[in-house]
Formats: structure tokens, C-alpha cells, sequence
């Protein structure tokens, strides 16, 4: 399979069968926009770094075969409802254009107990990749690549640390990280490498690389 970072939580993964999925195109991530033959977007949460409403509204005219595959509430912070699309919530895994899909986990990591309440829905691709969206309520699962989430609000790094070491993958890749100085990224990749059994792999954006 093939795997291309766009910057933050954008992601794009070209399975081994063919298909082309792209997780969280949101505000922060960039290059997106010209990805073609796009099977699904998939959204993990409402949140404007990962659903830029705009620029998804031309990339799906772009792609009008793609599926989204979102909550209720990324669904509707997407825009303009299609045929096409399905809602979907934590439950049963099913297969959408040719890739078995398994929903997990339920709401957003609390930034302040202030803020509202917003459903998260992390997803795993055909049992291998799993991007999370922003929260580590899920059960671990075994997966081969984690796209691990390593800076925001919602999160301390030891979050990310006991969540990877609980999945025990062999390839941790990390994302979530456009709101981290260069200085915290290293720190937080470097505090990976030395407490997470698994191979840290820091893709360059907009480079696909094969896994």
C-alpha cells in the first residue's frame, strides 16, 4: 500500500487493492485538492482542521465517484449531502468501495469541560491502517500502521505514548502535529522512538510512500 501525508490529520491511503482513501482533508493540511480517481473521503469529526468544507465541495465535484464516510455531525460540517454518502456511527465494519471499513471509538478528546460535546469517529482501513481521529477512547486493536495523532489541545503526548503501546503496531506514523513548534515535534518523536516498540516513520508531506 501506498500512504501520503498532507500536512496535520490529512491522509492519504492507496490500498493494496487499489482503492484510494482520503482521511481529514481540513484547513491546516495542504496539496489535497488536485488527488484524482478518489474512492472515498473519510471524516473523522466536525472539526475545520480536519473538514474544510470549501475545498472538499471542489474536490468531490472533482471526484464524483468518491463516497464520504462520515458521523452525523462531520457529515453535515462537510456540506451539501449526496446519494452517495453514508452516516455512519462506532459499530459493525463494512466494505465501501472494495475497502472493509471498521468505525471506532465515539466521542472527541475533551478540550474543557466548557466546550460541547462532538462525535469522533476513528477509522480502520481493510484491518491495517488506523487514523483516530482526535481521541484514544477506542479499544486497541492490532493494526500494522497507526497514524497517531502527536499534538493539540486535546491531548498530552503521554496519551499518545500509552495508546501506541497499548495497539502495539509496527509502524507508527505520526500526524496531528501543524500546531507543534519544530522543536516540540522532535521531542515528542523522540520521546516515541524511546518508549514505543514500534518503527517512527515521519512522512515528507505531499510524498507518497510505500508500506
Amino acid at each position: 500500500m501506498k500512504i501520503t501525508h498532507f500536512g496535520h490529520a490529512a491522509v492519504l491511503v492507496e490500498t493494496s487493492s487499489g482503492a484510494k482513501a482520503l482521511i481529514d482533508p481540513g484547513t491546516y493540511s495542504h496539496g489535497f485538492e488536485a488527488i484524482d480517481e478518489l474512492d472515498l473521503i473519510l471524516v473523522t469529526h466536525a472539526h475545520p482542521d480536519h473538514v474544510d468544507a470549501e475545498r472538499l465541495r471542489a474536490l468531490r465535484d472533482a471526484n464524483p465517484q468518491a463516497v464520504l464516510v462520515a458521523n452525523a455531525e462531520a457529515s453535515a460540517a462537510a456540506g451539501e449531502s449526496r446519494e452517495k454518502d453514508r452516516v455512519v456511527s462506532n459499530g459493525d465494519a463494512f466494505t465501501e468501495a472494495g475497502v472493509r471499513i471498521t468505525p471506532t471509538g465515539r466521542l472527541h478528546a475533551e478540550i474543557h469541560s466548557a466546550l460541547p460535546t462532538v462525535l469522533n469517529t476513528g477509522f480502520i482501513l481493510d484491518d491495517d491502517v488506523w487514523h483516530p481521529g482526535d481521541a484514544f477512547d477506542a479499544s486497541p486493536r492490532k493494526v500494522d500502521i497507526l497514524l497517531l495523532p502527536v499534538g493539540g489541545p486535546f491531548m498530552k503526548v503521554a496519551d499518545a505514548i500509552d495508546f501506541a503501546r497499548a495497539v502495539e503496531p509496527r509502524v507508527i506514523v505520526p500526524i496531528h502535529q501543524a500546531g507543534l513548534a519544530e522543536i516540540h515535534r522532535q521531542l515528542h518523536y523522540g520521546l516515541l522512538k524511546k518508549l514505543v516498540p514500534a518503527e517512527l516513520i515521519v512522512l515528507e508531506e505531499g510524498v507518497a510512500r510505500e508500506f
